[in-house]
């Protein structure tokens, strides 16, 4: 788990599994129909009762940061798996999960700007996790050197908030903002 991402994930099997089917359900539901979505569809699509539910994540926005906070992890271990690439492609792979998990998760659009501690801790593992990608694509001389990690998450951030006629405009919108980090010709 990433530092200062912390999971309030139960020790017992049976409470655990009741915990991780309302991750998983909300998860879901957050995609379908926003993160406003009724509670009570997250229990009934987990499973179990409203009870339950409240127990585990006694506010709203628990449930959210809960679900935000695997969806980062996930995306930091991402970050980890295209390190292995060079340093070019690894950035671009790294940045296109990123586009994937906003684009998929619009209930998280705006959690990249909230201030609670889950979804700062969020920001903070993002950086980090991108971060070296972003610096070793600067060394290498493919990407520029003026552009921080925060330049890059909000230019990602934004891109994939926005409505598209299809994936293939996204892709295209994409791929002039990744043309846009490489180093300007002489």
């Amino acid at each position: 788990m990433e530092p200062g991402l912390v999971s309030r994930r139960p020790k017992r099997a049976d409470a655990r599994r009741n915990f991780d089917a309302l991750v998983a359900a909300a998860r879901d539901t957050f995609a379908e129909k926003g993160a406003q979505t009724s509670l009570e569809d997250v229990a009934r699509r987990a499973g179990v009762s409203i009870a339950t539910l409240y127990r585990n994540f006694p506010t709203r926005e628990d449930l959210v940061e809960e679900v935000h906070r695997e969806e980062v992890e996930a995306l930091c271990r991402a970050a980890g798996d295209a390190a292995g690439l060079e340093p070019w492609e690894a950035l671009a792979v790294w940045l296109r999960r990123f586009v994937e998990y906003i684009g998929t998760k619009l209930a998280f659009a705006d959690a990249l700007n909230r201030s609670s501690d889950g979804f700062q801790a969020g920001r903070r593992a993002m950086r980090e996790a991108g971060g070296p990608l972003l610096e070793r694509a600067q060394a290498a001389g493919v990407a520029r050197r003026e552009i921080s990690i925060d330049d890059v998450l909000r230019m990602i951030s934004g891109i994939s908030t926005v409505e598209y006629a299809d994936d293939e405009q996204r892709e295209r919108v994409l791929d002039v903002a990744l043309a846009g980090l490489r180093p300007w010709p002489c």
